[in-house]
């Protein structure tokens, strides 16, 4: 056993039924040799990577339709690794990071799973700069403003591996960290549009939820943070 229990769920996304092995729930914790302790994850945060969260399901299905062609993509905080899969899936240039020592595994397990083949996968810290990441004519994510401060590293990264020309999506539950993300990207360079989505049926309008669609279409006038 390896200390937490684990479920086997399906999910449509666009015309592809999904198999995804999660945690059953977030009260699951096992960190034997430390792993998590040491890259800064609490056991209350622990088991997050390890759900399909709402907004996770919005930005696979925006993957789903969305033009990948000839695109480098990398999806930030990938957790269970949904919207890589499906990239994946289409035949898309993708590289999957996230920070938690078990998403790795998580990630490989879904892409067999989906009989397909392994997904590239790199352990990010976004608070490290990691100069051999690489450049990425396309960036995304899913839930990646949990914190206030999370705005600010997300830029800063971002300024790092978005190239000249390039896009952003991020599928954000309204929180409330989106203003000052815009704002950021904006001092990059980036035009971005939000919209609003409904993530529940008891959902009304106004929805907090929302996507953030980023797009630079010239190299940035000055450099932002390396």
């Amino acid at each position: 056993m390896p200390g937490y229990q684990t479920r086997i769920t399906t999910l449509g996304i666009g015309a592809i039924q999904f198999h995804i092995r999660s945690l059953v729930d977030l009260q699951q914790f096992a960190d034997p040799d430390a792993h998590a302790q040491r890259a800064g994850i609490s056991s209350a945060q622990w088991s997050l990577f390890g759900q399909v969260w709402p907004c996770g399901r919005l930005l696979a299905e925006q993957m789903a339709v969305h033009d990948i062609v000839g695109k480098r993509i990398l999806e930030l905080g990938c957790g269970l690794g949904l919207a890589s899969l499906v990239l994946h899936q289409r035949g898309a240039d993708v590289v999957a990071s996230d920070h938690h020592p078990l998403a790795e595994v998580f990630l490989a397990y879904n892409a067999a799973l989906n009989a397909l083949p392994a997904v590239p996968f790199r352990t990010v810290d976004w608070d490290h700069p990691n100069t051999s990441l690489g450049h990425f004519d396309m960036i995304i994510g899913s839930d990646v403003l949990y914190e206030r401060g999370h705005a600010r590293h997300l830029t800063a990264l971002l300024s790092r591996h978005a190239l000249p020309v390039s896009e952003v999506l991020i599928a954000d539950p309204g929180r409330g960290n989106s203003a000052p993300f815009s704002r950021g990207m904006g001092e990059l360079g980036f035009s971005v549009i939000e919209t609003r989505h409904q993530l529940s049926s008891d959902e009304s309008p106004p929805f907090r939820s929302r996507l953030l669609h980023c797009r630079r279409k010239a190299a940035p006038h000055s450099g932002g943070n390396a």
